[in-house]
């Protein structure tokens, strides 16, 4: 690594949209290092379907914007938040075209874009390219970082814990020196110097039995701030998106949102549409209301799944928007233009995370967090369909313009990752059944609908499971699933600890011993201190 303090490379961990963002703007003046734990292309990003908010229309504007993202919200949505990221949303769509996004094309829309609509958006705002937008996003900026001369991208290599000033044993106000991480090829922990850490990991959705995340979304970046002494806020909302198709071959593929936007109705096995019980909005009310109908609809008549049914879009319709869907159901024997589609809810995104300010910066100096691992105040209780991509270009901009702005950190003599006392693992069985209990636990405990006793059993339970994993990994060598299994089991407890101090259903938590939503409600946060002296919490929207 550099021997210099100007040298020192900010080192961003995670290869998503957020940490590209972060890397393509900081590198035109540090050099920056991309740390993936699997491969480059493997994160969530890619996978994300329906698109990215942009307020250009000549029928929108912010404050309609702001309005639909609060009511989605359920009364959490922080307004600065909101209104701060709408006001960039147009220059976030910019950005991404001269990066080389091919967005689909409408001549006769704002930027020539075809914009489309999604639930809880009361006007077509959504730019999208087909139904494969995080695909042609993630594409275009790899390929610009990969040209970039001051970026190196490393697939599997996995951060281990921030370094703090706790592991130079430093009488001083903690600050972060840089990361541990695991180089998985090599099975070596090296040392990574930084001027600034920049966690860019995204969500925790691997924290259930059945979700539409990737492998990778074990919520490391939460963990690791956590343990690194930051606050996290809201775990508590963990979004269910209504709509995962539900078939043995494939338990983690989305049918994005805005196949409903464009008139997708969802029926029972008899062909009766259901939504209209639930919400006069019908398939275009928020998330937590559609997934909520959906379970509700499953257990009242003893259902696997429900039905999506597109079939009135027309055939040349459906290819041409949704060219990734239909082809997908195609392969395992669903033609979406004569059939409907089995669906399911699943564990689809975080509301929560790592407190922020919205430049990035978290309560530990010198640790950044940007995108799904974070907490700005922007989606409140339920997040508004497509404010995700948004809030990555954004905030990865001012993320990126604060860690340039506050200069470079005194270079430090950081202490080598110590083997000594540990050896390699004997049994891996021990990992892998730890790792489905906590998802089976949280699917079945900590889901759509709570109750107290269920979120109580939930802790007790994951107390003991983190005792056992504490153990196995103080004693033997580490590996991605035993840090996985590490980060997974860390959250779960953040989530069940905010959902016991929720006395309410809100949004996304719904509790049957609390039906009603409180008057007043305020975020759920909560507070670690560091070892030696408390950090200095940010304001949210500072």
């Amino acid at each position: 690594m550099p021997s210099t303090p100007d040298a020192l490379p900010v080192v961003i961990i995670g290869a998503g949209l957020a940490g590209l963002t972060v890397a393509l703007h900081a590198a035109e003046q540090r050099p920056v290092v991309v740390l993936a734990k699997r491969h480059l292309d493997e994160g969530a990003t890619a996978w994300a379907q329906g698109g990215i908010v942009g307020v250009l229309g000549s029928d929108d504007s912010i404050d309609s914007h702001v309005r639909d993202t609060q009511q989605a919200g359920a009364g959490l949505v922080d307004e600065g938040a909101a209104r701060f990221i709408a006001e960039r949303s147009a220059g976030a769509i910019e950005w991404l075209v001269k990066q080389g996004v091919a967005f689909s094309p409408d001549p006769s829309g704002p930027l020539g874009l075809h914009l489309t609509r999604e639930g809880g958006h009361t006007v077509r705002r959504i730019a999208h390219a087909a139904d494969a937008t995080g695909r042609a996003i993630l594409e275009a900026l790899l390929d610009a970082a990969k040209r970039h001369p001051n970026i190196r991208l490393h697939e599997q290599w996995m951060a281990v814990d921030v370094i703090t000033s706790r592991h130079l044993h430093r009488e001083e106000l903690p600050r972060c020196y840089g990361v541990y991480a695991l180089d998985i090829g090599a099975q070596r922990v090296e040392t990574l110097p930084a001027s600034a850490v920049v966690l860019a990991t995204g969500g925790v959705g691997k924290v259930y039995r059945y979700t539409s995340n990737p492998d990778t979304a074990t919520g490391d970046g939460i963990a690791m701030a956590w343990r690194a002494g930051c606050r996290v806020a809201n775990m508590e909302f963990i979004q269910f998106h209504p709509t995962c198709l539900y078939h043995p071959e494939e338990r983690s593929f989305l049918i994005t949102e805005a196949l409903r936007g464009e008139g997708a109705q969802l029926r029972l096995p008899d062909g009766t549409r259901f939504m209209a019980a639930h919400d006069e909005r019908l398939e275009l009310a928020p998330r937590d209301i559609v997934a909520r109908a959906i379970d509700f609809e499953m257990k009242k008549h003893g259902l696997d799944h429900v039905w999506l049914d597109a079939t009135h879009l027309g055939e040349s319709f459906l290819k041409e928007h949704f060219p990734t869907i239909h082809a997908r159901c195609l392969a395992l024997g669903i033609d979406i233009t004569r059939q409907p589609i089995p669906v399911v809810p699943a564990a689809h995104y975080t509301c929560g995370g790592v407190v922020t300010d919205l430049r990035g910066r978290t309560d530990l100096p010198g640790l950044y967090a940007v995108g799904e691992t974070t907490y700005t105040g922007l989606h409140g209780a339920n997040r508004l369909a497509s404010n995700s991509l948004l809030e990555c270009v954004v905030l990865g901009r001012t993320c990126a313009a604060q860690l340039l702005a506050q200069g470079p950190a005194a270079l430090a003599v950081l202490p080598a990752w110590d083997e000594s006392q540990v050896e390699n693992a004997d049994e891996q069985v021990v990992i892998s059944h730890n790792w489905d209990e906590v998802r089976l636990l949280m699917w079945n405990y900590v889901g759509i609908v709570r109750t107290t006793k269920r979120l109580e059993r939930a802790l007790a339970r994951i107390k003991l499971l983190r005792s056992e994993i504490d153990e196995y990994y103080a004693a033997f060598r580490v590996s991605r699933d035993l840090l996985e299994l590490r980060n997974l089991v860390e959250c779960a407890e953040l989530i069940v600890r905010s959902a016991l101090l929720r006395h309410e259903s809100r949004g996304l938590h719904f509790s049957r011993d609390f039906p009603e939503a409180l008057p007043v409600s305020f975020p759920s946060v909560l507070v670690r201190a560091a070892r030696g002296r408390k950090l200095k919490p940010l304001g949210l929207s500072g």
